[in-house]
């Protein structure tokens, strides 16, 4: 099956409408991902499994906001899957919070995988100019974080 680019956009309004992360579609050997980035608007296709028509998708995209507007800083991602944490401990004052100024080695939050507390560190200096996801919540590999002006 090939997937039209108009089933693509349905997909992605859905995706957008409910407010999901992640939609995964699989016929035979061709399979998908459309992804949001949680403080994006459109979501982005990427391939999982190499095949030609599939690749060529993510050309045909519109770009993401955060690849219009590079005006918000630079990216504090997520380096794995887990719970992001703000805050050291359940009632402490957190890391950072918007209009902080970091320096480059800070830490600035945790990721919590596998039982395992992950402090992240930002990698520039400047001013938090925004923290994308909520204290508690599930991150994902490559999720934006924050963002250091």
């Amino acid at each position: 099956m090939k997937y039209e680019i108009e089933y693509i956009e349905k997909i992605a309004k859905i995706l957008i409408d409910n407010q999901l992360s992640e939609i995964v579609l699989e016929e035979g050997e061709q399979a998908i991902t459309i992804r949001r980035d949680l403080c994006t608007a459109v979501p982005a296709v990427s391939p999982v499994v190499s095949a030609a028509p599939v690749a060529s998708l993510q050309s045909a995209l519109p770009q993401t906001k955060e690849e219009k507007t590079s005006s918000k800083g630079t990216p504090i991602v997520s380096p794995m899957v887990g719970a992001f944490y703000a805050a050291p401990a359940p009632g402490a004052k957190p890391f950072v919070k918007v209009g902080d100024v970091v320096s480059a080695g800070q830490v600035v939050c945790i990721v919590e995988a596998m039982k395992l507390m992950n402090e992240i560190e930002s990698e520039v200096s400047g001013k938090i100019v925004e923290i994308c996801v909520e204290d508690g919540q599930s991150v994902e590999y490559g999720q934006v974080l924050m963002y250091v002006e």
